[in-house]
């Protein structure tokens, strides 16, 4: 357990200091019990993989670096054994970090590489309300196996784990409103579709719902985010209050004269 503190560090690490993490996780993960030790976990909910390491055999390496296709052309050069490795291409580009290394085993060397590529990662997240905020994710890597006893023979892939910009997807609606009882009143189409557009304008609203009237029956037809289509709701609700209040203002006007 001793090798786990070491790489709690978020810190940028030059190639030295990957360096002797490698070498000092290593030297901690071989002073554990060879039997039962985890070589690693593949994606939630699977259960632990567990190996003997005396399966497999005891190496030297010096890489300077690279991908995980070369990483696995140096170790098969090292042990003399031919590894069952599978690489995806959208993680073959990942850049492993230098380091030299002595008398280890395989699944020593990937369970370290995953320590020091963990690190914290801030992603934008877009919630319910349109609002962006700042979530924390872990990015690592690791070669995998689904083996519960791993030996020369198994199959191996390599996987990143990676946040993602997580985007929630805003459901759209279609709305409907009858604008005959304002045109009536002297107002036009463009009058209400200007204070409309003048309300999202204002709110910073980027992506506009859709509006279109339709003449035949006097309807204004809106598509977008429902919160956005408030705004129409807001305005044609204000509209109406001032209709009724001129109407009332005249009524007093008239009872006044007739009086």
């Amino acid at each position: 357990m001793a090798g786990v503190f070491l790489y709690k560090e978020h810190k940028p690490n030059t190639p030295m200091k990957i360096s002797k993490y490698l070498t000092l996780g290593l030297l901690a993960i071989s002073l554990m019990p060879i039997f039962g030790q985890p070589i690693g976990v593949g994606y939630a909910g699977q259960e632990e993989i567990n190996a003997q390491a005396t399966n497999f055999t005891k190496f030297n390496l010096d890489f300077p670096g690279g991908t995980p296709g070369q990483l696995v052309t140096a170790l098969e050069k090292a042990t003399g054994e031919s590894l069952n490795v599978i690489i995806l291409d959208v993680d073959a580009n990942v850049q492993l970090p230098p380091f030299k290394l002595k008398n280890v085993r395989l699944p020593e060397l990937f369970r370290v590489l995953r320590a020091v590529s963990t690190k914290t990662e801030y992603v934008p997240m877009l919630n319910s309300q349109g609002f962006t905020s700042m979530q924390s994710f872990y990015d690592s890597y690791e070669f995998y196996t689904l083996d519960h006893n791993p030996g020369s023979n198994s199959v191996w892939y390599f996987h990143v784990d990676r946040p993602g910009i997580m985007v929630k997807t805003r459901e759209k609606v279609c709305r409907f409103y009858q604008l005959a009882p304002y045109l009536e009143g002297g107002l036009t189409v463009n009058d209400i579709t200007t204070a409309i557009k003048t309300g999202w304008k204002m709110m910073g609203v980027t992506s506009s719902p859709e509006v279109s009237f339709h003449k035949e029956t006097k309807l204004l037809i809106a598509v977008g985010e429902p919160d956005k289509l408030d705004v129409i709701d807001n305005v044609l609700k204000r509209l109406s209050q001032g209709k009724t209040g001129e109407k009332s203002a005249n009524g007093q006007t008239e009872k006044s004269k007739t009086e």
